[in-house]
């Protein structure tokens, strides 16, 4: 039976007098608008109606929808994690482990196992005991023992008398050790604050280097170039000692297998074997030949490399050219290298400059003959447009990057230059970079080098990015800019940056004592005079490393040189002309405060104290220690970077994380440990990297005994290359290597976690979410969860 609506009844109701308005929109709200009065549209709204049972009901079920699948997720990263730990370390599924030649030594690792052995053993202790009852000296029945022989008996006396040992002796070594390290952060949170004030009072004042007029403005209307410096551009290239990723077998070939723009079908493959792929290519290779014999000059041969799983067997293909019988072998393989030195040498050649006064140096370190005819290549290329371009080539590879560029300097020309810009293989210059830093030499003497604000093409790539680029950004918007300003001293970057060359010469020069040539020439130039100026509006894009590997390795060395510098430099700076508060500054702030102790206490505090105090609760750490200012001084970093500020938890965690690195690296360079005298390139994605999959490539060649490979590449090639690369990089996947596992993070993982089950016992909330937090972030790190990893 259907229901009775009653209109009658509704229409015989009391209504209110009024007269209805209806109001008709196009997308209403609300369709009927009754208005009492006119000011009845005014009238607050009651507040007293409440929901009914329904509603309250069905927000009651949104929430608890809302927070299962909130558990469900935290399950799901739980349990992915768990899976994560069973594959790598228990049945090493696709890892290896890290190299442990960042130190050259094992000391430290044994050290930490060694805690955690001794941690797990008292934590096992202090869990009998908090069952027993024994809550360190609460209990006023701890000291009466029980005068019986058996093993609880025999455990309360060993307990007391640990109470007592740890009481006397332990505890107050560990608290001046937590003082001594709280003092140095304080003192380093306050070299902070000053910094952010300093950064802030520029902002406000808006202070920065200006140029006044126009500085090429020339009266000689014929020569008007002639108020346009001689400026020299350096790019070295390939300055790595070591070969840096393993060839792509498999994929290399089946993702791109020739450059006349046949890409063989994925499915096609599988239907081969080893041989049968290789000649099927071959094949492919031969009909394209000679359907394009019209369109292309048959002047180049293609050779296809084809390592089998089998590790002794290879297969070097030739193809031979119709028309000219020049059999040219080359070797191709699929990267992003390319790409790498024809950005780089692309912007430079581009830069808005007379080309009679401008002098561009590529300096090629390479061992690879591929790779250099390639760079040639690319060199001739731009020297046929007009561009005064040179390609150099040391035999003698030594020096790194400072031998590189003191062998450069060298050559006779340079005297007719005035300035010289360097740039890392993959930077790419603005056009108008020279008009924007030359300037600022003019009428100014006593200035000897315009350093420039990088920016990072892959900061949005991953979560490691993101934490590299607030580190950054903090770096050249405070430290650089404010010591620019108020100093006229900071550390030149190494790149990006132009040099008045009477500085260089004056300061000596480059030199290859360290791996931080950058670092070295800033300080003796510093300590003859010279002033600095920082351009923060200036930015020249680069890449920050995408894997964790390539960045522990970035900042190994990053830490490891400063100190190998401070001992080298001490002398000459005590011994120096310049004020006694530039030496301070020199010695105190620059090397000490901000390379020396910073690592060392980040490290000590956070890593060995903290942990140490939940099992030595006599020492325990203030609360504004593990709080308060940990969290100030990341909010400060992060300022300068406001669209990373949902990421100040996961960069707080890094940062401790990577203290052990940096405290590594720190006492391999202060006691000249052997991987602080070893320069490892930091390893990109592809974006901007070396071309190090033909010099791997090349290696194995020389492993197997097969002729030496070289390679010419003409434009169309190159283009043609260029072309294919694109394709890859929009259809294909990438690659990925095996995981690393890092012993050391791992070890303190578990440390830092055994510490935070330690704190449950002593409630201590506050040590617990942050030792929980700190251990699962060293935990990540350890496998290799952080980062992307390189293809």
């Amino acid at each position: 039976m259907a229901p009775r609506l009653n209109f009658s009844d509704w229409w015989g109701k009391d209504t209110q007098r009024g007269t209805p308005v209806i109001v008709k929109m196009e997308n209403p709200n609300f369709s009927i608008v009754e208005i009492d009065g006119p000011d009845a549209a005014f009238k607050p709204i009651e507040k007293s109606r409440g929901k009914n049972a329904k509603q309250v009901t069905w927000v009651l079920l949104l929430k608890a929808n809302q927070a299962v699948g909130c558990l469900a997720w935290l399950a799901t990263i739980l349990w992915t994690l768990i899976s994560t730990i069973k594959n790598r370390l228990i049945f090493r599924q696709g890892v290896s482990l890290a190299s442990e030649k960042l130190g050259k030594s094992k000391l430290l690792f044994r050290i930490i196992k060694a805690c955690l052995v001794v941690s797990l053993f008292m934590l096992a202790f202090e869990v009998v005991a908090y069952f027993k009852g024994w809550h360190y000296f609460q209990n006023p029945n701890l000291y009466i023992i029980p005068h019986t022989s058996d093993v609880l008996g025999l455990f309360h006396i060993i307990y007391v008398a640990w109470l007592d040992f740890r009481a006397d002796y332990i505890a107050p070594s560990v608290k001046k050790l937590s003082t001594f390290c709280t003092v140095l952060f304080l003192i380093q949170s306050l070299d902070r604050l000053v910094l952010c004030l300093g950064c802030l009072y520029i902002k406000c004042k808006k202070i920065k280097p200006r140029i006044e007029g126009d500085p090429f403005k020339s009266d000689d209307l014929e020569g008007s170039n002639n108020s346009y410096p001689m400026v020299l551009v350096q790019i070295p290239m390939c300055n790595e000692r070591e070969g840096l990723l393993t060839l792509g077998r498999y994929f290399a070939l089946r993702d791109s297998i020739d450059i006349f723009g046949i890409l063989l079908p994925n499915n096609e493959l599988e239907h081969f074997g080893d041989v049968d792929l290789a000649w099927h290519i071959v094949h492919k290779a031969y009909i394209s030949r000679v359907l394009h014999a019209r369109k292309h000059c048959c002047q180049f041969a293609i050779g296809c490399l084809w390592f089998c799983h089998e590790p002794n067997i290879f297969f070097f293909l030739r193809f031979y050219s119709f028309s000219s019988g020049l059999c040219t072998q080359k070797f191709f393989s699929v990267t992003g290298a390319a790409q790498v030195y024809e950005l780089s040498i692309s912007a430079v050649c581009q830069l808005d400059w007379p080309k009679d006064r401008l002098l561009i140096q590529i300096l090629d370190d390479s061992d690879n003959e591929c790779i250099q005819e390639l760079i040639k290549s690319e060199v001739a290329k731009w020297s046929q447009k007009g561009i005064d371009i040179i390609y150099r080539h040391r035999l003698v590879r030594t020096g790194y990057k400072a031998g590189n560029l003191k062998s450069a300097m060298s050559c006779d020309y340079v005297k007719d230059y005035e300035f010289v810009a360097i740039f890392d293989a993959d930077f790419q210059p603005t056009a108008d970079f020279l008009k924007q830093t030359v300037p600022h030499f003019k009428d100014n003497p006593e200035l000897g080098l315009v350093q420039t604000r990088w920016a990072f093409v892959n900061k949005d790539q991953n979560l490691l990015t993101r934490l590299q680029n607030i580190n950054l950004c903090f770096h050249f918007e405070v430290e650089q800019q404010v010591n620019g300003v108020f100093l006229n001293f900071f550390g030149f970057n190494g790149t990006a940056g132009i040099w008045r060359i009477k500085a260089l010469e004056e300061s000596g020069g480059w030199l290859e004592r360290t791996t931080v040539e950058d670092m070295d020439i800033a300080v003796r130039a510093h300590l003859n005079g010279w002033k600095f100026i920082y351009l923060n509006d200036v930015r020249v894009l680069c890449e920050v490393p995408e894997s964790f590997e390539a960045y522990r390795k970035q900042q190994h060395r990053w830490h490891s040189g400063p100190m190998q510098l401070f001992r080298v430099c001490l002398p000459a700076i005590v011994t120096s002309k310049i004020s006694v508060w530039k030496k301070a500054n020199l010695i105190l702030l620059f090397f000490l405060l901000r390379k020396l102790i910073l690592p060392f206490y980040s490290f000590t505090l956070f890593c060995v104290v903290l942990p140490l105090t939940m099992f030595i609760p006599e020492a325990e750490l203030p609360f504004w220690v593990v709080c308060y200012i940990p969290i100030l001084m990341t909010l400060l970093n992060i300022l300068p970077a406001p669209k990373s500020i949902p990421f100040i938890a996961p960069y707080l965690l890094f940062e401790n994380t990577m203290s052990v690195t940096k405290f590594n690296a720190m006492v391999s360079g202060l006691f000249q440990l052997g991987s602080s005298y070893e320069w490892v390139v930091t390893k990109k994605a592809g974006r901007s990297s070396e071309s190090d999959l033909l010099a791997a490539a090349e290696k194995d060649l020389k492993a197997f005994g097969a002729p030496q490979i070289s390679r010419g590449a003409s434009e169309s090639e190159l283009s043609e290359l260029n072309r294919l690369n694109k394709q890859k990089d929009e259809t294909s996947t990438p690659v990925k290597k095996s995981n690393k596992i890092y012993r050391k993070e791992l070890a303190l993982a578990f440390l830092l976690l055994t510490a935070s089950a330690r704190s449950l016992l002593s409630a201590h909330g506050l040590h617990f979410y942050f030792l929980l937090f700190q251990g699962v972030t060293f935990l990540l790190v350890g496998l290799d969860l952080i980062g992307e990893q390189i293809s």
